[in-house]
């Protein structure tokens, strides 16, 4: 039993994600383990939408079906999250007892970053003007040309070409790397 305080994905219905969180939010009062889970995620993006000529800023879900849930894990925590209606199970547990294992710092930094929640800032090698090569998500492997960089969100606004035309793409820093 760990007594150190690391994020695990708990597997949902896909679409439930905002009622489980408050389901288990709910659950965490109740039953006062505050002490023992301390942050609930549905990891979500702003997405840009037209609708109807005009600009609709809507919340995505970057992992339907999941939540990340700062936790230390407790016989008793494991228990009260497991059993929250519409938890489906753990992600990384074997199965029969056996407990989850946690997501790596690392890649719950990327997922904070991409939410714009993360205390972190990244050390960039790169400048405007510079070539640069997406690391990560949908564009990964396209090269481009840094046209912007907005330290406040730690993104950068990358010209790449797509379909045969520039398009500026904005990219997080964690997921961009010069291009020497």
């Amino acid at each position: 039993m760990s007594e150190e305080k690391l994020w695990y994905v708990v597997n949902t219905y896909a679409g439930h994600e905002n009622r489980v969180k408050e389901n288990l939010q709910r659950r965490v009062e109740t039953m006062g383990i505050e002490d023992n889970l301390f942050r609930i995620l549905v990891a979500e993006e702003k997405e840009l939408e037209y609708k109807n000529g005009k600009k609709v800023e809507k919340m995505r879900n970057l992992f339907p079906g999941y939540l990340f849930v700062e936790m230390i894990m407790t016989d008793e925590a494991w228990y009260i999250v497991r059993n929250t209606p519409g938890v489906t199970g753990f992600i990384g547990s074997s199965g029969g007892g056996a407990k989850p294992f946690p997501v790596s710092p690392e890649e719950i930094e990327s997922i904070l970053r991409r939410m714009g929640m993360s205390d972190r800032k990244v050390v960039v090698n790169f400048g405007v003007g510079d070539r640069v090569r997406i690391t990560n998500g949908p564009f990964a492997g396209i090269e481009g040309v840094v046209d912007n960089m907005h330290d406040d969100a730690q993104t950068a606004m990358v010209l790449t070409i797509l379909f045969g035309r520039e398009t500026p793409t904005e990219i997080a820093y964690i997921d961009l790397d010069k291009v020497e």
